[in-house]
Formats: C-alpha cells, sequence, structure tokens
C-alpha cells in the first residue's frame, strides 16, 4: 500500500492520549486527518458529523481538548483515528491511563466500532479482563517470539502449561476455573465466572473462614497529616482539594483510588512539597521523601538507562562507599541490566516506568510516594512490584501509592481510600474497602459477592473452594533473593560516566575512503559551483543573482540526492534536514543586532560531521540561502552559499578520513580557521570581483585587511557556539541517526 492508503486504512491510538490529542479544539481534532488528507469541505464535514454522532461527542464537540478528561481524550483519539472508515483499527496499551470505569467504557466502545462497522481491531494490551472476552484470537509474545495464537479461552491453558508468568494477566475467572478442580466449560468473562461459581457451589462444598485475612501488620505512629487541606491552581478557577483530612502511618502502604482528574497527583505532589496548599496544614515527621511522577519522563534526563541510574549519586556523598552494591541490588530489582547502553527515550513506556522505580529506589526514601506505579507494566513484574514494596515496608519504608490497578491494591495495601470531589470520602482494609463497593471494587469481588461477599482477590475464591494457588515462574529469583544474590555471572558493571563529553567521543571516526558519490560531490563543490559563480559575475554582471542563487542551489542537491542512490528517501529524513537549515536560519536571525557574531557556521559544522558531507553542504547552501532572505538577496548571497556549503561539506570528508574529531578543541580550532581562511577567504575577494569591474591583486589584498577584523569576530563567535553547542547538537543528532537509521 501506498503511504496515502495506509494513512485511511490503517488508524492508530497510542498509548498517552495527551500524546495523541494535536489541535486546540474538539472538532479540529476530528477535521485534522480529512485536512492532512486534502478532502473536500463537505466530505470532511460529513465524515465529523457522523463521528460526532457514532461516538456520542456531540455534546462536548466545541470544548477545549486541555480541558477534557483523559477518558474524552482517547475516545476523541479514537473517534479520530475512525474518521477516514479504516479498515484496521491499531491501538497501543490505550487504556493504561484510565481509570476502570474509563477504561471499562472505551473497551465497549471498541466492542462497537468492531461489532457495527466491521473494522479489524489490533489491540496490545496489559489489561487484559475487560479485552480478553471481545477478542476472536489472542497473541502471546515473549522476548519477540511468537508463543501462541489461539482463541482467548485456550490461551490460559497454554500459559499454564508452559509456566508462563503471563498468566497472572488472565481474567479472573480462568484463574480461578484453572486452580479449582472442575469438569466445567472455562468462564471468561465476570458474567460467566459468576454462573461458573454458582453452578460450582451446588457441586461442592466452599468454607468462608478459609479466606486469608490480608491482614499486615502496620503501626499506628503517625508519620504524615494533612489537615482541613485546600488547593486550587489559579486564584479564580475550581478548588481541586476541598478541606481534605488524613493520616498515613509509619511503615503502611496507603493505596489511593479514584476517576481520571479527580486530585491524586496532585495529592501526591502537595505532600513531597512540590506545591504548596491555599489553606490547610500538612505535617511530616521529617522523613526523605521520594515522588515517582505518573509520567516518568519527568525523570530521565540522561542519554543512557546506565548515566540515568549514576545521576542520582551526584552531590551524595554518603552513598559513595555502597554505590556499586546499591546499584547492583536495584538493576536487579527493576530488570534493567539488558537496558543499560539504551536511551531512556528509547524505552518501551513499562521499561521506562521500571527505570523511574529504579531512580527513586536510589534515593533510599523513608516515605515513598507513587503515582501509577503498575502502568504499562504486564502482570508478572507487577506481582514483582508488589513484592519489592513489601520488602521496602519490612524495611521501615512507608508507601503512599496511586493506582488505578484495583486488584494491586487489593494485594498489596494495608489500607486503600477513596478520592472523590476534593476529599477522602471512604478508607479501610482492603478487605472492608473493596467488598462494599459496586463499581470500585476487584472483578473477584463482583464474581464472588453473591456467596463469598468479603472476597476481594482470586486467592480468596480458590482457598474458599479447596482449589490450589497457581503463582507460574519463569525461574527468575524471588525478591527476597533479588536483595541478596551476588552471582559473579549476575554482577554488572555500570560504565564509567565522566561527563557528557566522554559520551560524545567514545565512538572514534573511523578512516573510509570516500565513496564515488562523495568524489562526485566533491568535483560539484570544487568545479562545478565556482563556475557558475564565475559565469553568474562575468556574463550577468550580478544583475541575476536569484538566477544564480537557484542554479546553486540545484548543483547543491544534486550531491545530497545521490545518497539517495538505492532507495528513496524517508520523510523523517527530509524533515531533519529542513529542521536543522530552519535552526540554522533562526540561530542567524536571534543575533542579526551584532554584526558577524553568528552561531550559524557552527551549526553548520556539527551538521556536516553527524550527518554526513553531502548533508552538510545541503545545509549550509540552503540556511545562507533561507536567511538572506531576512537580511537581504544580492550578488553576495551565490558566495556566501558557496562558502558555507563547503565549509560543511569539508567537516563531513575530514571527519569521515579520521582527520577532525568530535572533541571541542579539535573542532573550535577547525571552526576558528575555516571562519577566517575558507569564509573570509571567499567572501573578500567576491566583495572585489562584484563591485570591481577592473579587479587587481592590491583591491584583494586590501579587501581581506578591511575585512579581517569581522572574519576575527565570526571566528570567535563561531569558537564560542561550537563550545556550548557541539556535545548536545552532536548527541542529539547521534541519536536520531540511530534510532531512526539516519543516513550519513
Amino acid at each position: 500500500m501506498s503511504q496515502r492508503e495506509q494513512s485511511k486504512q490503517i488508524g492508530f491510538v497510542c498509548q498517552n492520549p495527551e500524546a495523541g490529542v494535536v489541535t486546540d479544539k474538539v472538532w479540529h481534532e476530528l477535521a485534522f486527518v480529512g485536512e492532512s488528507l486534502g478532502m473536500e469541505q463537505n466530505e470532511i464535514r460529513n465524515r465529523v458529523a457522523e463521528v460526532a454522532s457514532f461516538f456520542g461527542i456531540s455534546e462536548w464537540f466545541y470544548q477545549k481538548t486541555c480541558e477534557l478528561s483523559g477518558g474524552q481524550k482517547q475516545i476523541l483519539n479514537l473517534a479520530a483515528a475512525m474518521v477516514t472508515a479504516p479498515r484496521v483499527l491499531i491501538l497501543d496499551e490505550p487504556t493504561a491511563a484510565l481509570d476502570p470505569i474509563c477504561a471499562a467504557e472505551f473497551v465497549q466502545m471498541l466492542a462497537k466500532v468492531n461489532r457495527e462497522l466491521g473494522t479489524t481491531i489490533i489491540l496490545c494490551e496489559q489489561r487484559l479482563e475487560a479485552v480478553l472476552p471481545l477478542c476472536d484470537k489472542a497473541l502471546l509474545l515473549d522476548k519477540g517470539r511468537l508463543q501462541a495464537f489461539c482463541p482467548p479461552r485456550e490461551l490460559g491453558k497454554i500459559l499454564l502449561e508452559q509456566g508462563k508468568g503471563m498468566f497472572l494477566a488472565m481474567p479472573v475467572p480462568l484463574r480461578v476455573w484453572a486452580a479449582v478442580n472442575n469438569s466445567m466449560a472455562c468462564p471468561i468473562t465476570v458474567g460467566e465466572g459468576r454462573l461458573w461459581l454458582d453452578q460450582l457451589a451446588r457441586l461442592q462444598e466452599f468454607d468462608q473462614s478459609l479466606i486469608p485475612s490480608h491482614i499486615k501488620s502496620a503501626g499506628q505512629e503517625t508519620l504524615l497529616e494533612l489537615k482541613e487541606v485546600w488547593f486550587r491552581y489559579q486564584k479564580n478557577s475550581t478548588d481541586i482539594l476541598k478541606g481534605l483530612s488524613a493520616r498515613v502511618y509509619r511503615g503502611e502502604i496507603l493505596g489511593i483510588v479514584g476517576a481520571n482528574g479527580i486530585g491524586k497527583s496532585t495529592l501526591l505532589s502537595l505532600i513531597a512539597g512540590l506545591k504548596e496548599p491555599v489553606r490547610g496544614v500538612i505535617k511530616t515527621a521529617g522523613e526523605r521523601i521520594a515522588l515517582m511522577p505518573q509520567n516518568p519522563r519527568q525523570l530521565l534526563i540522561k542519554k543512557s538507562v546506565a548515566e540515568e541510574l549514576n545521576e542520582v549519586f551526584d552531590g551524595r556523598q554518603q552513598f559513595v562507599q555502597d554505590k556499586q552494591k546499591l546499584l547492583e541490588k536495584v538493576i536487579s530489582l527493576c530488570e534493567l541490566s539488558e537496558l543499560l547502553e539504551r536511551h531512556p527515550y528509547d524505552l518501551s513506556g513499562g521499561e521506562q516506568q521500571r527505570l523511574a522505580l529504579a531512580k527513586v529506589l536510589l534515593c533510599r526514601p523513608r516515605l515513598l510516594l507513587l503515582d501509577e506505579p503498575t502502568k504499562s507494566l504486564d502482570a508478572e513484574y507487577k506481582q514483582k512490584l508488589g513484592e519489592i514494596l513489601c520488602r521496602l515496608q519490612s524495611e521501615g519504608v512507608t508507601i503512599v501509592l496511586v493506582s488505578h490497578d484495583l486488584e494491586f491494591c487489593a494485594g498489596f495495601c494495608d489500607r486503600c481510600a477513596l478520592l472523590f470531589d476534593g476529599d477522602i470520602i471512604s478508607e479501610g482494609s482492603p478487605r472492608q474497602f473493596f467488598a462494599g463497593k459496586s463499581f470500585y471494587t476487584t472483578a473477584a469481588n463482583r464474581m464472588a459477592r453473591s456467596l463469598l461477599p468479603e472476597a476481594i482477590l482470586p486467592e480468596d475464591i480458590i482457598s474458599a473452594f479447596g482449589g490450589k494457588l497457581i503463582n507460574p515462574s519463569d525461574g527468575h529469583c524471588d525478591v527476597d533473593e533479588r536483595f541478596s544474590c551476588r552471582k559473579k555471572d549476575n554482577i554488572v558493571e555500570l560504565p564509567k560516566c565522566a561527563g557528557a563529553e566522554v559520551l560524545i567521543t567514545r565512538q572514534a571516526a573511523r578512516r573510509r575512503k570516500l565513496s564515488a558519490r562523495t568524489k562526485w560531490s566533491l568535483f560539484m563543490l570544487l568545479a562545478a559551483i565556482p563556475l557558475t559563480v564565475w559565469v553568474g559575475d562575468y556574463y550577468f554582471d550580478d544583475r541575476k543573482y536569484y538566477f544564480i542563487s537557484s542554479l546553486i542551489l540545484i548543483e547543491a542537491l544534486l550531491p545530497f540526492l545521490l545518497i539517495f542512490e538505492d532507495r528513496s528517501p524517508q520523510a523523517r529524513e527530509l524533515v531533519l534536514i529542513a529542521v536543522l537549515v530552519a535552526l540554522c536560519v533562526a540561530s542567524r536571525a536571534a543575533l542579526f543586532m551584532v554584526p558577524h557574531f553568528k552561531p550559524m557556521l557552527a551549526m553548520v559544522i556539527i551538521c556536516g560531521l553527524c550527518l554526513g558531507a553531502e548533508s552538510g553542504f545541503l545545509i549550509g547552501v540552503l540556511a545562507a540561502f533561507c536567511s538572506n532572505i531576512f537580511f537581504g538577496q544580492g550578488p553576495w548571497t551565490p558566495w556566501q552559499m558557496l562558502a558555507y556549503g563547503l565549509i560543511g561539506f569539508l567537516s563531513g570528508v575530514l571527519y569521515q578520513k579520521g582527520l577532525l574529531s568530535k572533541n571541542k578543541i579539535a573542532l573550535c580550532v577547525f571552526g576558528g580557521l575555516t571562519a577566517v581562511l575558507l569564509y573570509g577567504g571567499i567572501m573578500n575577494p567576491a566583495s572585489v570581483l562584484i563591485y570591481q569591474s577592473a579587479p587587481s591583486w592590491e583591491m584583494f589584498v586590501s579587501a581581506y585587511a578591511l575585512g579581517l577584523p569581522l572574519d576575527l569576530i565570526h571566528a570567535a563567535a563561531t569558537v564560542l557556539f561550537l563550545w556550548l553547542l557541539a556535545v548536545p547538537m552532536s548527541e542529539k543528532l547521534e541519536r536520531l541517526k540511530i534510532k531512526y537509521g539516519l543516513l550519513e
């Protein structure tokens, strides 16, 4: 299929509701896809009207997208993807950031799309409770390999036989059915599970007293107290918290649940001291507090996972002695040993979540605040996370977590609380909290409440019916072993990070022969373009400098197009070139008031180093031409294009041959010399050729002498900006090359 057909026939909904919204109004968002595909206005209006009615968006059709809840944003993303009536809809964990009620509504909307429109749906998901019953087939991947592709009811049996930890992600009815001895058909929904359980109760006895108590010994010493806390984000905005009062006891795990946008994350920010309440008091016992935010990227600031972990120790001398031991323990706990060299932003959502947890644990907090810690985690690692939290609790750490995962809270929290309308409206032990609710409760409680009203976990039902608890394992050591094992073959040596300078020079430039296309490009640069400039000067008397500049642009594009001799250019590669040209132009415009003090030459040099000689030449030529639109075109424009293009090309060739490195000192020397010798050596004589009909050697010498002070200012600016920009800009470009497979 062509790219246009793919865009029309395949819809996509991403994991983060915020990331999927690109416009400011709901109706703009719905019209965006049709406008991007160039549909007629009447057709766009008809499609938008149909979609808005089908998905129930009419009531908030004119609202701002920033005012929508998380569930509304995800439904908007789904509706926008369906505007083109795609044949296939792909969704990447669309319910990961939604509360249970919003997630159920979204899944039912998917079922409606599949049932009424006949759209094929391919869905990646960790929360299978509501999703799996709707599926015709389930596909299981493990470390990139296909493990099963079968009807959903057969998947649980396969996982159980293979001993896969993913069995823990199966719907509660299936897990209970597999653990209790019976010969009836496998239930997969809560409704089917309730009918199955009623039939099972008629065939065999059950004992409610066998349900485990799940009571932990948490102390009653108050560690944190909130009294009449009020909070709003702006003076005239709505109150988020309204007189909230609560206590957190030392050594307990407190779980807070509630709908999207109700103020749970805001409450954690107030406890952590990131925000101040408008009114009320927050008392803490002076313990060290650490917060893991809902978006793990807020904690990720380095260029590799190893650097992220080492960054925690910066300026903390008290951790230096046992740093390596602590790192090994946390890396093993969070399963990061195979990810140490990866860029944090190249990790999956679950991997980023584990990395953020590792950074928080390295701080050794005594009060640990977790905002949606199970988001994007698979069921097996959720179990391990729960064990980690229990281990931390046994070491005296107090934990407050906010989560939409009700089963996780029921299994690992000492107390649970429901936040609604700015206040805690109910709290209690997990059994007290979940057993009395109809909607904010677990699937196990909904399934068994008529027979076992106090059952809140699958294990409760299994124990009551005398079943055997199933806990599949794929061979990983348990949490206790993780804290104590020090096998030689498991110890991970972290790279020593002495700063960004080490990272940028760790890949030494290899001496490579120039390719045929590079040699041809060199010929174009040194012969064809200077000849064009000379012909323009002497045969057009500089009166056709726009025409001459256009010829040079065409000649500059030819070497670049040779890069794609074996394949077509990708849009991301062309966009990168365009963005870099725009940045060069903006950098020149930003300092227009300071003559010759511009960062553009430094940026062209860096582009040549990172993207290759042909790309460096093209960026230099385009940047010179486009920036002169702001500063004035004239007969000097072709000469400037030649100068910038030559320096960008030269930096790429010298780096390719191993004669120039990305060391800042070497780059600064190269930049200073090229600014004086090449740029000044071209532009100063050019001024004579442009304005003098009979040039002489004396004129050339005089022009160079008069231009030398300005060339020195240009050289100083180039050196300064290379010193400031070389490391960060090179790192970004190198990462883009690796991540997107860009050309050198």
